[in-house]
């Protein structure tokens, strides 16, 4: 009876966690995505840099010689969530504070930088007061560290802005992290669907994680390059689009037409799932994937070219 009480507590268990835009396994197959869209000299210019990283053992560990730069490449998308758990990276907090806020200075800065992950659009369904996300965020970044790539910085700054960029592309096509929902009952905004609940106190299961999960929870590496390869191509023309705002408002209207959507009310909930919203959801992920995949190679094969 103790195993089976603690069932509903381990699946809550699951979709729990700060924003963190896309799992590691979701991270993982937008990232083998672009690989296999990227040219031969990207691909061993970005295999150069990612050796830089203090984790490229740990990446590659277990995979032969040929396939170690594919591995090493779709592991590195989650390297801006793994400093979260780091000792020797400072939680600097969710608003950024000064100028280290917007520094890029390589694996000599040792921020965590969590506001870099999202651009929160603001709108309320109620009429509830709005306000704009700070900067710098994932905007303003993902600019940065695209031009750095492509300039004549250290390559020590190149590997942090590629690991970082392989990163952020992901994050903003998640549509619950372009956007900030104000209601009445959430009036300083629902911070992209996290205190947006989906079951009772004590459960931590909220929207953000459900999106963020919607590819599994699996750490595999070589089980995320395999799944990558299962996703349909994305939509015609959608990888021409280079325009980070874009991107970002894509997913913006994403999330006020398919995130907050029935059984997704008004407020913080909780709400219960549908099954026909999770068929939906997931449909929506695997595009954003895609595309997001797509559009990183395209951006990297210009960088680094």
């Amino acid at each position: 009876m103790k195993a089976i009480a603690m069932i509903p507590f381990a699946i809550c268990l699951l979709f729990s966690g700060d924003a963190s835009a896309w799992n590691l396994r979701g991270h993982m197959e937008i990232a083998a995505i672009a690989w296999d869209q990227l040219t031969p000299a990207t691909k061993a210019r970005a295999s150069q840099l990612l050796r830089l990283n203090p984790d490229y053992d740990r990446w590659v560990e277990g995979f032969s010689g040929r396939e170690k730069s594919k591995a090493a490449f779709a592991r590195a998308a989650g390297w801006a969530d793994d400093i979260k758990k780091k000792n020797d990276y400072t939680d600097d907090g969710e608003k950024p504070s000064g100028p280290d806020s917007a520094r890029n200075i390589g694996y000599r800065d040792k921020l965590m930088h969590r506001y870099w992950h999202y651009k929160d659009i603001p709108f309320s369904p109620d009429n509830t007061q709005t306000h704009d996300g700070p900067k710098p965020n994932a905007e303003t970044q993902i600019i940065v560290f695209r031009d750095a790539l492509a300039s004549e910085a250290s390559d020590d700054v190149r590997s942090y802005d590629l690991v970082w960029l392989l990163h952020l592309v992901g994050d903003v096509h998640q549509p619950l992290h372009a956007t900030s929902r104000f209601t009445r009952d959430l009036p300083d905004g629902d911070r992209g669907g996290n205190d947006v609940k989906l079951c009772e106190r004590p459960c931590r299961n909220e929207l953000h994680a459900f999106w963020d999960n919607l590819f599994g929870a699996g750490t595999s590496t070589r089980a995320a390059i395999n799944a990558a390869r299962k996703i349909d191509d994305a939509p015609a023309g959608s990888a021409a689009n280079e325009d980070v705002h874009a991107w970002i408002v894509e997913s913006f209207e994403l999330a006020k037409s398919d995130v907050y959507k029935p059984p997704i009310g008004v407020g913080g909930g909780p709400f219960t799932m549908t099954d026909t919203y999770k068929r939906k959801a997931k449909a929506v992920a695997n595009e954003r994937a895609a595309i997001a995949g797509a559009r990183l190679a395209k951006l990297l094969n210009n960088a680094l070219q």
